[in-house]
């Protein structure tokens, strides 16, 4: 899983965006885009908007954090057992979309989802700070609870039981990566007339490009 989350010295960004001057690989044109962004010093530029659905086609979003990407995907991770893990396990399909307000900029992506490797998930919950690995044990993610007190208690009991300790990776914790089939990227512009270009996966993996109306 690569984590080259680091900023870089880009340039900013130029009014509007030109077929001309996108990359061949959607995945090269989002890491621009993203360093960018980081460079940019803006608020939680990892931050994207994960739309997951029921086996039945109930929709649900939330925002979860980017945690990594490469051509094989965006990677981000959950308790299994949540509401949107839940939700993959039925139905392995799943919307991105990153807002950077600052540059005017949007990425939405789609595709299908599968878990990472547990090695994946071991190494990057060991790279977390104590005291969410106590909490990932701690939280029974999106279940229903009588009061916050019960909560706290569990997280005191688990911070005494694992003191000192190193803390395991819970058997219901990991990372999904999406492995898109749509790329689209946007760009603002006057008048509500914004730049949109769509990547589409053809069949032997290479990119299809076009431009969309705003």
């Amino acid at each position: 899983m690569s984590t080259t989350l680091q900023p870089a010295g880009l340039s900013p960004c130029s009014l509007g965006l030109n077929r001309a001057d996108l990359e061949p690989s959607p995945f090269k044109q989002f890491e621009l885009w993203f360093q960018r962004a980081l460079a940019a010093s803006l608020p939680e530029p990892t931050a994207m908007t994960l739309a997951t659905a029921s086996k039945s086609g109930q929709p649900s979003a939330r925002i979860v954090l980017l945690k990594g990407f490469d051509e094989s995907g965006f990677v981000f991770f959950t308790n299994y057992s949540s509401q949107k893990g839940r939700e993959l396990e039925e139905n392995p399909c799943a919307a991105l979309v990153f807002h950077w307000s600052a540059l005017e900029q949007q990425v939405r992506i789609a595709g299908r989802v599968n878990k990472i490797s547990r090695e994946e998930s071991e190494a990057y919950f060991r790279s977390r700070p104590w005291g969410s690995r106590v909490g990932a044990w701690a939280s029974l993610q999106s279940e229903v609870i009588p009061n916050r007190e019960g909560l706290d208690h569990r997280m005191e009991q688990l911070m005494v039981e694992y003191k000192d300790k190193d803390v395991p990776l819970p058997p219901c914790w990991g990372g999904f990566r999406v492995a898109p089939d749509s790329m689209e990227f946007w760009q603002g512009r006057p008048n509500r007339l914004h730049d949109r270009f769509r990547y589409t996966r053809l069949a032997d993996n290479t990119w299809k490009i076009e431009r969309l109306s705003p």
